[in-house]
């Protein structure tokens, strides 16, 4: 349908409109109309994505000169391929029925990026296996050192070689050491241009191998000029490769991160580096090998060496040290863009080999750091006090390891990242010492406390502040939404984002039919409560208790259930006393039986054989954890996920160093109390597992929540309104033969036959958006001929 919506022309690509998918456009627009920010949760299964294209690219449609390009995040491969397919579904819709003489404007560019892995079509290249393989085997073949040696070469062949070869001959020879699809790009330049159009991943799979044109540059190329972006989070939010693929983008931007609701923990990541004595021992190695290096260009190139010393007295910036083409990209600033420091490198570090001697005495510092017997627990400018005593390394060296670095692996013509990962990391631990102070903590453990008895240091600089990652994005894009389902309670990510949203909404699904059923188990059969808490988890009569919910479920649910545990160690425990007790053999009568395992081969083959378990009506349970892979990636729609039940509240691990020191720094700097956090970070987990059932309005599914402290409104207050406001008091404080009976009563009336009419009544067509906008005194219907709309699953 097109609908005038506050006095913009909308295309939207179905027939039918969800009220909440028409409130969602409203907020959306109202933001874009402000140029500011907002935060909006929408129930899962509502079509939240084809609701941000649709209205996103009809305002740029509308607005081409205030409203740039839309950059959509997503988590994941998959997620990414999904986008780009509704929005080809929209693009079809829009270039069918856009108004005559306009056809040309409703053309747009739009594609996915992702790693070279997922995107390299060159046989000697993809084979490689990992991705961190296939990168530097790229680089190894696409580096302008690497090519302009194999162009001597072929020149000193055609001299040579006149009467045996061709000149063809020896360039055929030249490409046969380099990347064929990367040189054919290369020898086009800009010429090389991807035609209007939606492209997947496998489409610029496709048309670089019909071009001879390496998809993943010809993307990166293209990225300037495309109106749509879809890529992961990391191209925006990680420094070191924000820095490399963000930085051109227009400032009128439009940012969508989709499935935000873990963005802080991304932003956190982003800005975070782990040291331990392998990765120390491998940059000892990867220092020794630079030495060698640079013994060996001093012998045979030692111009090579002065000319990158008298950049570096210049400065950086001004001359160019570490510029980069695009075969070389092998490191990026860990730092954000605007925090890089614009001085001259420090006149002790400027000499290959004098900084070679300075990385070396860092890491036998970090080295003694890690021999510490007992727990150490500092801040960066302690910790930076301590190297110049132990070390002799001070703040600003510290500052400029990573672009020392950077220009010393070009200068020696290194490109092998997987080689020199270790280093790399040294590097980036140094460079965030020394430029954050505030932030930011350092923590040695010489072991994991859970297990004590082995000895496993590690040197862990955790970022505390999850807006710094993300701060540059507000700050430079025009109107940047948070989404997700779920996305609560939603005013607190404003507060850990430290941005202000122009609008900030949870909606509500409006359902025909009441196709979600949670309910709370706060005891069993025996009246004995249940719940995961550390002094009751060992419990036999929880444990058997927990048993015979799933066993009930198993008897009276059809097809596919899913249930989730708090932890690996946990499912492990309750499986095997189910196993000595008998619970497994019951299970099995009724349904096969497949867990997760932290395996990705293993995991992955398991819920294939879920899903053909279900599809040949034989049923499956499947045994997931919360913040898991399947947790956080995998729906369980339709048959395949008819009941979820959720055992326990799946807390952080609240011993860990590191999310005390976060507790404290939320405390001391946003007046966010600990418990107040651990439980809203506990219950967007609970919330995350139980949604994976519904992903569809013509779906149905139970939601068990098995955990006596669900019942508390702490809890319950915490969860997504269009889930909490399904909890009417019937469905709380159950034991497990009450909640059996509602299951089985839910199941009954989901059966009964379902009139694909009565879900009109909760649907926008034509006419009823057509008499909003009327009725807000904006013309109501569209001056185009519309053919039948593309027909959509009620």
């Amino acid at each position: 349908m097109i609908f005038n919506l506050e006095g913009l022309t909308v295309y939207f690509p179905y027939e039918y409109l969800y009220p909440e998918q028409y409130e969602y456009m409203i907020e959306l627009k109202h933001a874009l109309d402000a140029k500011g920010h907002g935060a909006l949760e929408m129930p899962t299964g509502t079509g939240k994505t084809i609701t941000l294209l649709s209205l996103i690219t009809s305002y740029q449609l509308q607005y081409p000169h205030s409203c740039g390009k839309l950059i959509y995040c997503t988590r994941t491969v998959p997620e990414m391929e999904k986008v780009l397919a509704e929005l080809k579904v929209l693009q079809k819709y829009r270039e069918e029925h856009v108004e005559k003489g306009k056809e040309e404007e409703t053309h747009i560019l739009a594609l996915g990026l992702s790693s070279r892995k997922n995107l390299c079509v060159n046989p000697k290249v993809s084979e490689e296996g990992s991705r961190e393989s296939v990168d530097a085997r790229c680089r190894n073949l696409t580096a302008s050192w690497v090519r302009d040696k194999a162009k001597e070469e072929a020149e000193e062949g055609d001299q040579k070689g006149t009467k045996t070869k061709t000149v063809l001959e020896n360039e055929k020879i030249r490409k046969s050491n380099l990347c064929e699809f990367y040189e054919d790009l290369e020898a086009l330049g800009a010429e090389a241009e991807v035609p209007k159009g939606v492209y997947t991943l496998q489409d610029l799979r496709e048309f670089g191998r019909e071009k001879r044109w390496c998809p993943y540059f010809l993307a990166r190329q293209t990225l300037q000029r495309a109106n749509v972006v879809v890529y992961n989070y990391q191209y925006l939010l990680d420094p070191k490769v924000a820095g490399l693929v963000s930085r051109e983008f227009e400032d009128n931007a439009i940012v969508v991160f989709d499935e935000a609701h873990n963005i802080d923990n991304v932003c956190i990541e982003a800005l975070s580096v782990n040291l331990r004595s392998q990765t120390l021992d491998a940059a000892q190695r990867n220092i020794t090998t630079l030495n060698t290096r640079i013994t060996e260009v001093k012998k045979t190139d030692r111009k090579r060496l002065q000319d990158e010393y008298e950049r570096l007295v210049s400065g950086l910036a001004n001359q160019g040290a570490i510029s980069r083409q695009r075969g070389e990209d092998l490191m990026a600033n860990p730092v954000i863009s605007e925090d890089v420091v614009q001085e001259v490198i420090p006149g002790n570090i400027r000499r290959a080999e004098h900084f070679v001697a300075i990385m070396r005495r860092f890491v036998e510092f970090l080295r003694h750091e890690l021999r510490a017997p007992s727990v150490v627990q500092t801040v960066p400018r302690m910790f930076i006090q301590k190297s110049e005593a132990g070390g002799g390394v001070d703040a600003k060296t510290l500052k400029f390891c990573y672009d020392r670095l950077t220009s010393l692996l070009k200068t020696l013509e290194i490109v092998d990242t997987e080689e020199f990962g270790a280093l790399s990391s040294v590097a980036d631990f140094a460079t965030l010492i020394g430029t954050y102070d505030q932030g930011f903590i350092i923590i040695m453990e010489p072991y994991d406390e859970r297990y004590p008895h082995i000895p496993d240091p590690v040197l862990q600089l955790a970022c505390l502040d999850a807006s710094l990652a993300v701060k540059p994005v507000f700050e430079k894009y025009q109107s940047v939404f948070i989404t997700s389902g779920t996305l609560s309670p939603i005013d607190l990510y404003p507060r850990l984002l430290k941005f202000r949203p122009n609008v900030m909404k949870s909606l509500m699904m409006t359902l025909t039919r009441k196709c979600l059923c949670p309910m709370v188990i706060t005891r069993g059969a025996d009246q004995q409560h249940i719940s995961s808490k550390f002094d009751m988890r060992e419990d036999p009569n929880v444990i058997q208790n927990y048993g015979k919910v799933l066993v009930g479920l198993a008897q009276s649910i059809p097809d596919g259930i899913v249930a989730f545990f708090v932890s690996y160690s946990y499912m492990e425990n309750i499986i095997s006393k189910w196993h000595d007790t008998g619970i497994l053999r019951e299970i099995m009568q009724h349904k096969l039986i497949f867990m997760e395992t932290q395996d990705v081969v293993e995991t992955s083959l398991a819920l294939d054989n879920y899903r053909r378990a279900c599809n040949a009506g034989r049923g499956a349970v499947f045994l997931s954890v919360a913040r898991g892979k399947v947790a956080e990636g995998i729906d369980f729609d339709r048959h395949y996920g008819r009941a979820v039940v959720m055992y326990g509240v799946p807390y952080q691990y609240t011993l860990s160093r590191i999310l005390r020191a976060r507790l404290e720094y939320l405390r001391e700097t946003l007046q966010i109390k600990e418990q107040d956090f651990l439980t809203f970070d506990a219950i967007r987990q609970a919330s995350q597992c139980i949604g994976r059932v519904i992903r569809s309005k013509a779906d149905y599914g139970l939601m068990v929540f098995a955990d006596k402290r669900y019942n508390s409104h702490d809890k319950r207050s915490k969860l997504p309104k269009w889930i909490s406001n399904h909890m009417t008091e019937e469905l709380l404080n159950l034991s497990t033969d009450m909640a059996l009976t509602v299951s089985r009563a839910f199941m009954r009336h989901m059966s009964q036959p379902f009139s694909a009419g009565e879900a009109g009544k909760t649907l926008f067509d034509q006419q009823k958006v057509d008499e909003i906008a009327r009725r807000m005194g904006y013309p109501g219907g569209c001056a185009v001929n519309l053919a039948p709309p593309t027909k959509r699953i009620k």
